[in-house]
């Protein structure tokens, strides 16, 4: 997938959540959602009032939504895996989870969506985009009088010494990318070398990738690896929360919605996958403070999405990155020189 598409087409586990209408036979849908937790209520809330269908909805960062649907093959539970990075969704498609749909709306998505879906053999489908940056928190810096970060580097700096907070690459699909973003951005071995330095720094590794900003937001840490939508959300909640795009560049994810291959309700899967596919279903983003760019060309850019204006987008190579053998390679590479070593 070329950047300059991406750029053209821009300019654990929550309780289970049934939300269904009054109808006590209601056709179900049951969804295991990996994005803003708000996103996937109003989302389950929206079109079971609008459908007439019960949405049994779980909320569970990717790899773990992954790790389930790995698990539960052979008896599939989940009609829909809904939002969360690609690499995992694509991981899931190599390895035969899920179901092979050619949506109608294929057509009316940006041309990196469709890249996905072709990526998968049409297994899964570009539903949003979002940019990794630096989320930090103005009040905390300021009071220790630490420079704003500008590039990656800066998180290794002994003066941001336990101010750092990442996400556990293992569950969490921000995390990953920012690995496969450090790769392509410093090569292999600067990279690893980058990350051992920045862990002297890292207080946490959250279990989620919304984790570490919502610990910037609190005052916990004064900075996050973070999409730099989920940096704005915090924003305009009232909180002291800024982000910066890494002069040496930075990736980007897509994030992705499949189908799961043998489903309990496939027809009503297929039916919520197209809703989340039009343009009323992605709306639905923004009204849930989400600031992603929607997958959907005739969908309006959220209000609160970040801009773009002077970022640098690398050459994200999903094809690679999102391959099952280079992601449990970089993983297992990150947890022995890592992870292992983080405070457990």
């Amino acid at each position: 997938m070329q950047p300059s598409l991406f750029a053209t087409a821009l300019i654990a586990a929550l309780p289970l959540l049934s939300i269904a209408p009054a109808a006590i036979a209601a056709p179900q849908v049951n969804i295991v959602c990996s994005m803003n937790p708000e996103w996937c209520r109003n989302a389950a809330a929206i079109y079971a009032r609008l459908h007439d269908v019960q949405v049994n909805v779980i909320n569970k960062p990717t790899g773990e939504s992954y790790a389930q649907l790995q698990a539960e093959r052979e008896r599939p539970k989940v009609d829909v895996w809904f939002g969360g990075t690609a690499d995992p969704h694509l991981q899931a498609a190599e390895n035969g989870i899920l179901e092979v749909y050619k949506s109608p709306s294929l057509p009316q998505l940006h041309p990196w969506a469709q890249a996905v879906s072709s990526a998968s053999g049409m297994r899964t489908v570009g539903l949003y985009a979002e940019v990794l940056g630096i989320a930090y928190n103005t009040e905390l810096l300021a009071k220790k009088k630490l420079p704003i970060p500008q590039c990656w580097k800066d998180l290794a700096k002994p003066a941001y010494k336990g101010e750092v907070q990442m996400a556990n690459p293992a569950s969490s699909g921000t995390s990953y990318v920012a690995i496969a973003t450090f790769v392509q951005v410093m090569g292999e071995e600067p990279a690893f070398k980058f990350m051992q330095d920045m862990h002297q720094n890292v207080n946490n590794y959250a279990r989620q990738g919304l984790g570490p900003v919502k610990a910037v937001a609190k005052g916990e840490s004064a900075l996050s690896v973070s999409f730099m939508h989920n940096a704005s959300q915090e924003a305009e909640a009232g909180y002291p929360v800024r982000h910066a795009a890494p002069c040496e560049g930075t990736g980007y994810s897509v994030g992705a919605m499949s189908l799961v291959k043998g489903g309990p309700n496939p027809e009503q899967g297929r039916k919520f996958y197209e809703w989340a596919l039009s343009v009323s279903g992605q709306k639905v983003a923004a009204t849930s403070r989400s600031y992603q760019f929607p997958s959907n060309k005739a969908t309006p850019i959220p209000e609160g999405a970040p801009s773009l204006v002077g970022v640098k987008l690398i050459p994200y190579d999903l094809a690679k990155y999102g391959a099952s053998a280079e992601r449990r390679r970089l993983l297992t590479r990150w947890d022995k020189e890592i992870g292992s070593k983080a405070i457990r």
